[in-house]
């Protein structure tokens, strides 16, 4: 689950070529709202030929799913051109508005690569939505496809029993199609914020991982047919951001972050001022020295910042923080799920 940002597009494109064909990223478009037409068209557009361009060889999902009507029209009469002719395939979902599961629905009988069906899972599982599953995948074409992606959004201390509605949910879905894939995606990385850094370096558990094991272990038929699937090392909500390519300024801090087998670690680093060389040096030493670190050729994250650690080159910004930050998770989870 990756936002159209360019880090995140940055990240998937220095993965290794066997480690993009082990990844299949749902891309979501960032919300637009009250943009005009025209330049919505144009920054769709825009989103669309980035993530294209590192899809080349590899097939994604594509999902607007905070769109309004204007963008659902827009995005509409490009899916031809990035879907049907392209490796993106459209997503659609039981919460959709008619003119999106449409256009999602013919796109895809169209392109011949199939469609998502995405469908979110924020609470507690709602016995009434498997009816509006099957009614939708009622209407997909019998030789297209249909993927299912069940989103569980994110996953902390506050949802305890995220594992045991993500299995309700399951049960209920799984038999409602011949789905070519299912999968299950949470996010498990916490809300940063400049207190829980301030106390040197921290560690989350990630709560989407343990979510994973629990629904293997539960030893149901339908395990083999599912995929693991997460939101990288960033909260959530970050597929929510309103992108605002005029807005100026920000925070002077932000943080370097690290997969472990059972956390995410996280170190502060700064933005700007004197001390910026010196902190983001020490932050990047503190993760080059865990126990956990895996090396520079597990990755170009690990590679940047053994470097950054030794005092070659940048010491980044926000972009190259979570470009590095999700390289080096896409990279681990792939490997771990190959060993697997």
């Amino acid at each position: 689950m990756l936002p159209v940002r360019p880090h995140a597009v940055d990240a998937y494109r220095w993965l290794p070529p066997n480690g993009r064909r082990d990844i299949a990223p749902l891309w979501n478009l960032p919300p637009r709202p009250g943009a005009a037409a025209p330049a919505l068209a144009a920054a769709v557009r825009k989103d669309l030929g980035l993530v294209s361009q590192v899809q080349r060889h590899s097939a994604a999902w594509i999902d607007a799913p905070f769109a309004d009507e204007i963008q659902v029209a827009v995005l509409a009469e490009l899916l031809d051109e990035y879907c049907v002719f392209g490796m993106l395939r459209p997503v659609t979902g039981p919460d959709r508005s008619p003119l999106q599961q449409t256009t999602s629905l013919e796109a895809a009988a169209r392109g011949g690569s199939g469609v998502g069906v995405r469908v979110r899972v924020t609470g507690e599982w709602d016995a009434d939505a498997a009816e509006a599953v099957r009614s939708l995948v009622a209407r997909v074409e019998p030789t297209v496809s249909v993927d299912l992606l069940l989103d569980m959004g994110g996953v902390l201390a506050d949802r305890p029993d995220a594992g045991k509605e993500a299995l309700r949910a399951l049960d209920a879905l799984v038999p409602l199609a011949p789905w070519r894939t299912a999968a299950v995606l949470s996010g498990g990385f916490p809300r940063v914020t400049a207190e829980t850094l301030d106390q040197g370096l921290c560690e989350e558990p990630r709560r989407d991982w343990a979510l994973w094991h629990e629904i293997e272990q539960s030893r149901r038929a339908y395990v083999p047919l599912l995929a693991y699937g997460d939101y990288g090392i960033q909260h959530a909500d970050a597929i929510a951001q309103v992108s605002d390519p005029d807005r100026k300024g920000g925070p002077n801090w932000g943080s370097l972050r690290y997969t472990t087998e059972h956390a995410f670690v996280l170190s502060k680093v700064l933005h700007s001022g004197g001390e910026k060389t010196a902190v983001n040096r020490a932050a990047a030493r503190e993760i080059v020295e865990l126990a956990d670190f895996r090396g520079p050729t597990a990755s170009a994250g690990e590679s940047w910042l053994r470097g950054c650690a030794r005092g070659d080159g940048s010491t980044g910004a926000f972009r190259k923080w979570l470009s590095v930050g999700n390289v080096q998770h896409l990279a681990y989870v792939a490997h771990t799920l190959r060993r697997h």
